[in-house]
């Protein structure tokens, strides 16, 4: 089974550059609080990474 993490928004894309709010849309994440179960890879980490003052790691699974 492949490794996963869940990843919640706590950080509006509001006044944030629009790479930041592109990269949320292509984590999956949208509207504050919002959760998504993601495959934890080198590309998906580097996205977290990237928006990392507007989301939060819940959960490592797998």
């Amino acid at each position: 089974m492949a490794k996963t993490i869940v990843v919640k928004q706590i950080g509006s894309p509001i006044r944030r550059p629009a790479i930041q709010r592109q990269t949320l849309i292509g984590l999956g994440l949208n509207k504050m609080h919002k959760t998504r179960e993601l495959e934890d890879t080198p590309a998906i980490r580097g996205m977290v990474r990237k928006v990392s003052h507007m989301v939060e790691i819940i959960e490592e699974r797998g």
